[in-house]
Formats: C-alpha cells, structure tokens, sequence
C-alpha cells in the first residue's frame, strides 16, 4: 500500500484502451471515487473516450488523449503530437498516476513518464528462475524521474478475470471494492431512441433477441453464416434485431440477407447509448466476445458470447448464471491476430447447435419445446 501523506489531489489513470476494455475498469474506477470523492480523477485513453468520461462523469473528471507509444497496436501513433502530451502531463503535476493498461511490460515506462509523484500499477511476473542465475526480487521503491523522485507500488500482473485484476491493485493501494457489478448510465436521449425504435419496429421488453454479430477483430468473429443459423431458429419464438456499428454493415447485411424478412436491422442506426438501451430490453443478446457482452452484463441483460481467439478466463462475464460463454480451445489461443492465420480453429470448433441450446437455455426455453411446438 501507498502510505500518503496528503491524500492526492490530482489522480492519473492511464487505460488506452477500446470499450469492452474500459467497462470492465469500470469497479475499479468506482472504488477509486469512493475513496477519494474530492480528488481530481483524469483518464489517460484514446480519443473516443471522451465519450466514455462524459458518460461515467460521476467516476472521472476529465480526459488527456494519448498519442500512441510504440509497441501499443490499439491505435496509430501521432509523433508529432508526443512531447507536447507529456509536458502537458508534467505540468499538471499529479500527485499519483495508476497503470490500469496490461502487465506493465510496455506501459509502465509511459506513465512513468507522466512525472507523478507517486505510481502504482502492474509488473510483469518474472519468468521462473534458470539454473546458476541470480532471482530477480521485485520490490515497491522509489525510482527517479529526472530531478523528481517518485514513489512506485507495483504488483504481480495477476490471473484470472480483468475486473479482479484491476481491484487487486486498487485493493492494494488501499481502496476497497465497491461491488464487481458493470455500469452502463443510460441518459434521456438514450431512453428516448429506445421509445422511438419499439414504436417503429413494435417491439417491446422481452419480446426480441439481439444478435450482434461484429467484433473489431475479425479473430474474434464467430462466422457470419452461423449467426444467421440460429438466428433462423430463435425467430421462431422472438423477434430479431441486429446491431452493429456503422463499419460492420456489410457484415449486418449478410447475416439479413441470409436470414431474409422479417429481420430488423439497426446496424448504424443506433449511438452507443441507444444500442444500451435495445440491449437493456432485449430478451437475450447473442454477440462475440467484445464491447457488446459487457453491455450486457451491464445492462442485467441474458446472454450467449461465443469466445474466438480471446482469453475467455479474462474477458468472460462474472455472472455465470446470466451469461453463457461457449469456447473451443485449440493450441493456438489465446491470440491477437487481426485475421486468423490457421484457419480460425477456434471459432470453427463452436456449432450451431451447441448456442442455439445455449440461447434456449438462456431464455428459459428447451430445444424439445421448441421442436414440439412446430411439429
């Protein structure tokens, strides 16, 4: 634990990182408010999420968009604009600065750079020792940035599900959790785009499933056929509704022409927050693993998440009775190829069957009861 002698005024937190990523942060930024409700609490991040601090503003205060760093694949990097960041982070002189992005293996550098008097964050687990060689002892200290000491606690980057990875070191710095439960704040407008689309396309609490078909890794796509398959079988009970984001429309269509009417397509149709809200009334979501599940987790919304690729362990939701992974494991995974090189064994071993049962089971049907009534 970092022993403060005043308690800090003016907080970093560096995550630079896309929205499934920043939902499952979102415990461990509220336990952070709630310990300290008067602190200055900024996000470091890409540039979508001023979005996000706008939604979560009870949480964070504000935003310093990060130009990239080299080794950091989730955005390009802005050289030009490098230095004028990290001034800009130097001038505002945090009294601490958290490392909420990964082991530490390449970020621990970047918020050491951020010139905090104090920091905390993760560290990669040092590889078992060889023969003859010396172990290397991790230990909090104090390391120097330029003429300004600073402070470091740094822990074992731990296994096991995020939102428990990043508690772990809040916990640490002496922050108790707060629950481990997502948040998604819905505003008007959002409930509003919800009101308009149930009015247009009739639908109401309960009575579609949400398929959302698009991951912004095409590794972490289940195929778009199988998608529309059970899909096929679903509306034989509920209405469909797909969602997607503006860049996955060709995706979207395929599935709806695959499927053909009646099928409702909100692909691009929908902010984030009016997706949110769909997704809050929606009797089921089916999705890959990606921003989508942890909005549903977010929102007490059922779901089915076939996992391709990603570490299941790590990015599955808590709530097993609520929401349903279904994985295969080839040796190849985890991975984080954009496009799978071998053949996407991993999505390929998940079948149709197995999530149509999945989603039946989900919503309290059974595939017998199913198969009976259209006998």
């Amino acid at each position: 634990m970092i022993r403060f002698a005043d308690r800090p005024r003016r907080i970093a937190v560096f995550r630079a990182l896309q929205l499934g990523d920043m939902l499952c942060a979102v415990p461990a930024l509220r336990a952070l408010r709630k310990a300290e409700p008067d602190a200055a609490i900024t996000l470091i991040g890409l540039p979508w999420a001023a979005s996000f601090v706008e939604r979560f503003s009870h949480l964070i205060d504000d935003l310093m968009v990060f130009p990239g760093a080299p080794g950091m694949p989730e955005q390009p990097i802005r050289e030009e604009e490098t230095q004028a960041f990290y001034e800009q982070a130097r001038a505002r002189r945090f009294d601490l600065a958290i490392q909420l992005h990964g082991s530490g293996l390449v970020t621990n550098a970047i918020v050491r750079q951020l010139g905090a008097r104090q920091m905390a964050g993760f560290r990669p687990v040092p590889a078992a020792p060889v023969a003859g060689r010396a172990e290397r002892k991790w230990q909090p200290g104090v390391v120097s940035y330029g003429a300004r000491p600073v402070k470091e606690l740094l822990i074992d980057w731990p296994g096991g599900n995020e939102i428990e990875r990043l508690l772990a070191l809040t916990s640490r710095l002496g922050y108790p959790p707060d629950g481990t439960q997502l948040e998604f704040p819905l505003r008007p407008a959002d409930n509003a785009a919800w009101q308009r689309l149930a009015l247009m396309y009739d639908l109401m609490p309960g009575n579609f499933i949400c398929v959302h078909p698009g991951a912004r890794m095409h590794s972490r796509r289940w195929p778009v056929e199988r998608f529309a398959a059970v899909a096929d079988v679903l509306r034989q009970h509920w209405k469909i509704v797909v969602t997607g984001t503006p860049d996955e429309a060709e995706l979207v269509g395929r599935l709806c022409d695959t499927l053909g009417s009646p099928v409702i397509n909100l692909c691009g149709k929908t902010d984030l927050g009016a997706m949110a809200a769909v997704v809050k009334h929606a009797r089921l979501l089916l999705c890959n693993d990606t921003g989508a599940s942890h909005i549903a987790a977010a929102m007490h919304t059922p779901s089915v998440v076939v996992s391709c690729g990603s570490d299941r362990a790590r990015w599955a939701p808590l709530d097993s009775s609520s929401h349903r992974v279904l994985a295969d494991y080839p040796a190849c995974r985890p991975c984080m190829h954009q496009d799978c090189p071998v053949g996407h064994l991993c999505a390929e071993g998940v079948g149709v069957d197995e999530v149509v049962a999945a989603a039946m089971a989900m919503t309290g049907q059974s595939r017998e009861t199913q198969e009976v009534s259209h006998a």
